[in-house]
């Protein structure tokens, strides 16, 4: 409730505190609350409406709507007819939307919903029923701990009985069995898994993982699918030129910085149609490059000025040599930009825009051997089939001319008569790329058995060719839109959801209605976002993922995790130390159970032998003490294993107590509570002292316990195979058996734990015996299989 109520809190910040409108012909500013149905916005760069409105006029006007639709770049708008609500958002040119921003030009724009009516306030009201569950861990040791619970009420109760029926004191046989009640119960447990997500939160942080809430640190580690946006996370945030085309030539713009054609590197120096490209792609700009490399201003201009850079043209060189004798702006009309330079052979248009735009109005381009040649039909149809090879991967194309025009007509002429008779030079392919550490993140995925599904506002041939190249859709897969998802009921997506590796221009709603449809097949989900209309299915999904860089203050509101780095890899690195976590908290678990039931059964088994009680209740609090508590929590720090992306997700119906678990939980028991036996038999029958066999059962119970912690970092490998020395445990581990062993040898402790004196030949004697069932459990882990569990 708590995050619901943050995240609905950071939406309505999200509000602009006034707007300005139109009322009895002229301009007002009123508050944002103020905005009725039917108010005129006027809006203008860097307005963020206040409103859902549909756009009177508009000139030049590009909004951002990455934040609720998930569309990477700027949307051109223009006042034409709206297609209607069951069109996605993205696709609503005529429509402005409450929440987004004004990055150009200006419009006039009608109200037609406030408040909770609009698509910002449907996400509120998604965001209100998104549920929260227990997580996988939580509801694991809830098992655990009434499982727990029934045991050992049964045996304590037991132990009680028998212990009245042979004669034994009441009151000796009630403390004693509130001892072994306490004795049964993990004390340690709730500080080792506390200690365990602590240490996890340290260790994530420094993998650019930031935790907002304890449990999700081991729930991720439980993942079977993740569902993750694309632009930012899986690719870059900013676009790159991927592939240039001159001439019929085909050279590839390589993300290390240089520039290959089949195979062999190209010297931008010593290529001239190559210049000419990135020259023009350059002058026509109006973007700037930061020192650190970074690009501000449109994502497009940056992506030309990087890669003219690389081959040493800077745009302030362009303008200190060529000043700009006019503009002729982007519009969605003409789908083109032309700037205009003082050059030394006189004034040159420079234009750039989609080949659809600027192929029209060429009349002649630069051909194979870089002369400029008349733009036969041919040379037209083979630069269009080169533009449409490129769409068709998805990637963004731009075509890129020029002219030579006369002093006197270059500030003089319209658009349509300047932008005309061009030499066509060529084409542009950029994209925002793949991260160059997605890929093996994503391969590394499919080793650990985890589905990674693609949710994305953008467009599906897009988003269809970014999850092929990283391996996100496999043979067999399938790629879904929004229309589809809306067209099924929630049946018919629980059906179709596993073999749907791809969602394209999806709403919240979709988004909400996948995760809930993955969670319904019993799949552990993990849901990343940045935008606003992921926050729903952030909330919903069983660990929710936010953005650090790019994400809104809705999303990580409603997040139990953020990625300060936005990349997929440091998901996937917590992802690793998830398990690892897990691992810990099963390894102390089994630790903490395993000698509580040799402590259990060795008192059992002497009452049902007819022997005295073979430890005072001060004995197994001292036990619990020394035993229970710094080993266990040395074992929480262990390191995660290198090899815990190797094996498959756990299945979401896995008992933390599993049958493997149990069998090695039982026969660590009857190993060392025989040994506790044994050393208190001898003492009772072949000494003939009941206080030495106490002493004799005492030491080697806390010794057994302390030597088979040892072996507890690995649980199926043996300590001489797996090499695993924790130098935490070592230490605590001896340490505690130097106290023993004082306490065997100081007076004052001795009286206080009624024991005798035991001669060192005697320790030694039964630090062997207590090493007995740590031997026997190695050898079974070199000779068994441990069933593979993450």
């Amino acid at each position: 409730e708590r995050r619901a109520e943050d995240a609905v809190a950071a939406l309505r910040r999200m509000a602009t505190p006034a707007a300005t409108v139109l009322r009895g012909g002229k301009a007002v500013r009123v508050p944002a609350s103020g905005v009725v149905l039917g108010d005129v916005l006027l809006l203008e760069a860097g307005d963020i409406p206040a409103a859902d409105a549909r756009l009177l006029e508009a000139s030049h006007l590009r909004t951002d709507e990455s934040a609720l639709t998930g569309e990477s770049e700027p949307v051109d708008k223009d006042a034409c007819p709206d297609p209607g609500p069951d069109t996605p958002l993205g696709d609503r040119r005529s429509m402005v939307w409450m929440g987004t921003s004004v990055v150009a030009g200006q419009g006039r724009a009608v109200v037609t919903a406030t408040g909770m009516a609009t698509e910002v306030g449907r996400i509120a009201a998604l965001l209100e029923t998104a549920g929260e569950d227990q997580t996988p861990l939580q509801r694991r040791l809830d098992r655990v701990g009434r499982a727990l619970l029934a045991a050992s009420t049964g045996i304590v109760a037991v132990v009680f009985v028998l212990g009245l029926l042979r004669g034994e004191p009441p009151w000796q046989m009630l403390l004693t069995s509130v001892s072994l009640a306490v004795a049964a119960v993990p004390e340690g447990l709730p500080a080792v898994v506390t200690v365990a997500l602590a240490l996890g939160i340290g260790r994530m942080a420094r993998r650019n993982a930031l935790i907002r809430q304890l449990p999700a640190v081991e729930t991720l580690g439980s993942a079977q699918v993740i569902c993750t946006d694309k632009t930012g996370t899986l690719t870059r945030s900013e676009m790159a030129v991927r592939e240039l085309w001159v001439g019929g030539r085909a050279i590839q713009a390589s993300e290390s910085g240089g520039f290959w054609q089949c195979g062999a590197a190209v010297d931008p120096a010593g290529d001239e149609m190559l210049r000419a490209l990135l020259y023009s792609g350059a002058a026509c700009n109006e973007a700037q490059l930061h020192p650190e490399g970074r690009a501000l201003g449109d994502p497009t201009d940056g992506a030309l000025l990087e890669a003219a850079a690389r081959a040493g043209i800077h745009r302030p060189a362009i303008e200190a040599a060529s000043a700009r004798l006019r503009t002729l702006p982007f519009d969605s009309d003409r789908k083109r930009v032309s700037i205009v330079r003082a050059e030394e052979g006189g004034p040159v248009v420079h234009t750039k825009g989609a080949p659809e735009s600027i192929l029209p109005r060429c009349a002649a381009w630069l051909g194979p051997g870089g002369a400029q040649e008349p733009l036969t039909e041919q040379a037209r149809r083979q630069i269009q089939g080169a533009a449409d090879a490129l769409a068709s991967r998805a990637l963004r194309v731009i075509a890129v001319a020029r002219r030579n025009v006369p002093d006197e007509e270059a500030r003089a002429l319209e658009p349509d008569c300047l932008e005309r008779d061009l030499t066509f030079i060529g084409l542009a392919a950029l994209q925002a790329p793949p991260r160059p550490e997605a890929r093996d993140a994503v391969r590394r995925c499919r080793q650990a058995g985890i589905r990674v599904v693609m949710i994305t506002g953008d467009h599906p041939s897009t988003a269809r060719a970014i999850a092929q190249e990283l391996e996100i859709l496999q043979p067999g897969d399938e790629v879904a839109v929004g229309a589809d998802v809306q067209g099924w009921d929630d049946a018919a997506l629980a059906r179709r959801v596993e073999r749907i590796a791809v969602y394209a221009r999806v709403t919240a709603e979709d988004k909400l209605r996948i995760v809930r449809a993955l969670r319904s097949r019993g799949f552990i989900v993990a849901m990343t976002g940045d935008g606003v209309n992921d926050a729903p299915a952030v909330k919903e999904a069983d660990i929710g993922v936010a953005m650090g860089r790019t994400g809104t203050e809705v999303t990580r509101a409603a997040s139990a995790m953020v990625i300060a780095d936005d990349n997929f890899a440091s998901i996937v690195a917590a992802v690793e130390e998830g398990r690892g976590i897990y691992d810990n908290i099963r390894k102390c678990l089994l630790y903490l159970l395993s000698g509580n039931a040799a402590e259990l059964l060795l008192v059992l088994g002497a009452v049902l032998l007819g022997w005295p009680v073979p430890l005072l209740p001060l004995h197994l609090l001292w036990i619990n003490l020394v035993t229970d508590g710094l080993p266990a929590l040395a074992l929480a720090a262990d390191p995660v294993d290198p090899r815990v992306m190797e094996r498959p997700p756990r299945p979401t119906a896995e008992r933390l107590a599993d049958p493997w678990f149990l069998r090695t939980l039982a026969i660590t028991g009857l190993l060392a509570s025989s040994v506790g036996l044994g050393a208190f038999w001898w003492g009772l029958h072949v000494e003939g002292s009941p206080e030495a066999a106490r002493a004799y059962a005492f030491t080697t119970v806390v010794f057994e316990e302390l030597i088979r912690a040892l072996g507890a970092p690995s649980l199926s490998q043996p300590l001489w195979t797996s090499g695993r020395v924790n130098p935490r445990l070592a230490t605590v581990v001896a340490a505690s058996l130097l106290l023993q062993v004082a306490i065997l040898g100081l007076p004052g402790p001795r009286a206080l734990f009624s024991l005798p004196a035991v001669s060192p030949a005697a320790v030694l004697w039964l630090l062997l015996l207590a090493s007995l069932p740590f031997l026997a459990l190695e050898l079974r882990k070199h000779f068994t299989r441990v069933p593979a569990t993450a």
